[in-house]
């Protein structure tokens, strides 16, 4: 009884890590948090560094509001959500603008913005608010790991195009030994400033949207072939 309920939990977790990560990325599937998204993504530090600040509040939020959930009525639910929510990216600004101040500057108004990202709220009312903890830690974890890799790969995608660079200004977050990260195209790469203005976010956006699509096409294609087959070998 124990192994059976213990392999059913583990299945729960893989399923909720795999629809955070792709199935439902709240960025390319729901669109949702498309303004910090899109604003702060000319390089790969600043998308990790607000990727991760969105994830720890959204683990925040989900953990609180999964605790409480049977204690709120829902006539007051939501504003009860939000200032959770708000109190959170209030923590995760002051800590980051202590230990992270240079980036916390350049990052400005999108780290109390967050307050304001659907994906937190939606995920809060959705999920955490009719699910234990565990299930809402996870959820909330692998929610903002989706997010974040998306902002990383936007960002890494418009540095590499737009500054001939990749990883420039780790040191930002992981200090002066993160300096030597840094990695230059060739001499001859031709910087394209398209990349790091906004329609250059708009449009690498596009691009993955479209690669997500294409990759989730191809797999039902095989997926349908596949069970195409194993009905022509039942019937033959």
């Amino acid at each position: 009884m124990t192994d059976t309920t213990q392999k059913t939990s583990w299945s729960d977790y893989s399923k909720i890590a795999r629809n955070g990560l792709w199935d439902n990325n709240q960025a390319l599937v729901a669109m949702l948090g498309l303004c910090p998204l899109l604003a702060v993504t000319n390089n790969t530090v600043n998308g990790l560094g607000l990727g991760l600040a969105t994830m720890v509040v959204m683990v925040i939020s989900n953990v609180l509001v999964s605790l409480i959930r049977n204690h709120v009525s829902p006539e007051i639910r939501i504003p009860i959500f939000i200032a959770i929510i708000a109190s959170a990216v209030t923590i995760i600004d002051m800590m980051m603008n202590a230990y992270l101040h240079t980036l916390h500057g350049i990052l400005g108004i999108f780290i109390p913005l967050i307050v304001t990202n659907c994906t937190i709220l939606g995920r809060a009312e959705a999920y955490a608010s009719k699910n234990p903890v565990d299930k809402s830690f996870i959820d909330g974890l692998f929610m903002g790991l989706g997010f974040t890799a998306v902002l990383v790969v936007l960002g890494a995608m418009r540095e590499i195009i737009g500054n001939g660079t990749l990883f420039d200004q780790m040191n930002l977050m992981f200090g002066d030994a993160a300096k030597g990260l840094t990695l230059y195209m060739p001499s001859d790469f031709h910087p394209m400033l398209l990349a790091i203005l906004p329609p250059g976010a708009f449009i690498g956006l596009g691009l993955l949207v479209a690669l997500k699509n294409a990759i989730e096409q191809r797999r039902l294609a095989k997926k349908t072939n596949a069970l195409g087959i194993q009905v022509a070998i039942n019937q033959s």
